[in-house]
């Protein structure tokens, strides 16, 4: 039976047998590792992985490939499967040894930033992630400061993760194909986390990408002052493209004392 690509899913199932191989190879799966693969498709990486590793886990939410995927993965692996969405799991029941979750997914474009966030707040129990996205969204996610595509997801995630942007992936390589360019990317937390309020420090950053054009003195009114700004040493005539990871810290641990202090 063959399933067709449903795009309320957003499904376009990855078929190149080169980009494959160099999926798995940037991958580099080893025995011990614990791999969940999120939305295995039609199985293009979860055979290779299997063949190379003995056994996986994976989430997928079209309950039609559920027997379709276990019929192509019996011969090469002991596949555990489940039917779910992934923006209500709990990564935690995935672990069944002391090692930390390594996943694995091409994406559905339409929904990927609310799944990356997703995973950012269960990073702890991560040692990393490798997923397909579209290649716009990886060059925000991997852009740096004083540039057009860095912005409040770069700033979000580089806080408390690696962010390597490995390869291009082009529409030809999928089934069918997407409108746009695709990339490869790798997700590694952070050793060390920065101390600060997470709430906060979303706030903070969200409000200050608000209006792009406008100064940090406009979009921070009523949270930072000026002055508050000039003594982090922080120019309140800038603009938040211009601003550090660090610098975003500082401005997040301002104003979490500036509200201790109005509540005491």
């Amino acid at each position: 039976m063959k399933h067709r690509a449903r795009k309320h899913f957003g499904q376009n199932f990855l078929s190149d047998h080169q980009v494959i191989q160099r999926i798995i190879q940037a991958i580099n799966p080893q025995p011990q590792d614990q791999i969940l693969e999120i939305g295995p498709g039609q199985a293009a990486l979860t055979i290779p992985l299997l063949q190379t590793i003995g056994a996986l886990q994976a989430i997928e939410i079209d309950r039609d490939l559920i027997p379709l995927i276990k019929k192509q993965c019996a011969p090469f692996g002991r596949l555990q499967l489940y039917q779910a969405d992934v923006l209500t799991v709990d990564f935690v029941q995935f672990i069944t040894n002391e090692r930390k979750l390594r996943l694995v997914g091409n994406l559905p474009y339409n929904i990927s930033t609310p799944i990356l966030f997703h995973v950012l707040q269960q990073r702890d129990l991560i040692q990393d992630m490798h997923c397909m996205l579209q290649k716009e969204v990886v060059e925000r996610m991997a852009a740096e400061p004083n540039s057009k595509a860095y912005g409040r997801l770069s700033v979000m995630l580089q806080a408390v993760c690696q962010v390597d942007h490995l390869f291009d992936i082009a529409p030809g390589a999928f089934k069918p194909a997407p409108q746009v360019d695709s990339s490869f990317v790798r997700l590694t937390p952070l050793t060390e986390q920065p101390d600060i309020d997470e709430a906060h420090f979303s706030k903070i950053v969200a409000t200050c990408f608000a209006q792009r054009r406008k100064t940090l003195r406009n979009n921070l009114k009523g949270l930072i002052e000026a002055t508050q700004l000039e003594a982090i040493g922080i120019d309140p005539g800038a603009r938040a493209e211009t601003l550090s990871i660090n610098q975003f810290c500082a401005l997040t641990n301002c104003y979490t004392k500036r509200i201790e202090k109005s509540t005491d």
